[in-house]
């Protein structure tokens, strides 16, 4: 048991290191890490803990192995991390990020989208008319209501942001379905989100913004009302 416990303890000052190396800039992402016997060498420990310590970094997504060439570093920070950082936010947190990524995705669409794209978010839109009215019908209209937006970020013409709404959608998820069970928060209606569309077929970048924008403001404000020092999540009706 001793003996299991010392490899662990070697395999994690190994992780620590070489995650170190990737946060510091020593090893770029998209950079090839040095070799297996190479950082044995520069660690001072054995191939086989190297060998664990990159599996760890390979699981939480630091590091990609590219078949025949080497490991790659593929990104500076863990995407484990990164959600676990997101799911300890408060609602407040939550809302004011999700605002800054729909108001950045819906001018970049109004500017960019094609007729495909605009043709997506008006099925989107329409399968999200009906007004939920039960709790056993919220997770449906929260899917669909996440369509939606997510229907604004794959028009927005940037991959690298359509992609973090898509990963920061689950966070939204857990936001959204606070907000829309607390009586105290007013749900945005079917003609705001129309506005959006609206906006963005009139290719008019700053209304599809200021549009966007106004989906999480009135929630934003009931909040600094109700939970001037604290944000604890609201309760529910």
């Amino acid at each position: 048991m001793l003996a299991a416990e010392q490899k662990r303890s070697l395999v994690d000052l190994a992780v620590n290191a070489m995650a170190q190396h990737i946060a510091e800039g020593t090893w770029p992402v998209g950079s090839r890490i040095p070799t297996e016997p190479a950082l044995a060498e520069t660690l001072g420990i054995s191939r086989n803990t190297v060998r664990e310590a990159v599996r760890v970094l390979l699981y939480a997504g630091l590091l990609e192995v590219r078949q025949g060439d080497g490991t790659y570093v593929r990104a500076l920070t863990s995407p484990a991390e990164a959600m676990r950082a997101i799911s300890r936010a408060s609602l407040r947190e939550h809302l004011e990020a999700r605002a800054l990524l729909e108001v950045a995705t819906a001018r970049l669409a109004a500017e960019r989208c094609s007729d495909a794209d605009l043709a997506a978010m008006e099925t989107a839109l329409s399968a999200r008319m009906p007004v939920r009215s039960h709790e056993d019908l919220l997770e449906s209209f929260i899917d669909l209501d996440l369509a939606f937006h997510l229907s604004i970020a794959r028009a927005c013409g940037n991959v690298a942001l359509a992609e973090l709404y898509q990963y920061f959608s689950q966070s939204v998820r857990r936001s959204l379905r606070v907000s829309l069970l607390d009586c105290s928060l007013p749900e945005p209606d079917h003609a705001a989100h129309a506005a959006i569309v609206e906006a963005i077929r009139a290719r008019d970048p700053e209304a599809a913004a200021k549009a966007a924008a106004a989906i999480t403001a009135p929630m934003l404000e009931a909040l600094s009302g109700l939970l001037p020092t604290q944000d604890p999540l609201p309760k529910e009706c």
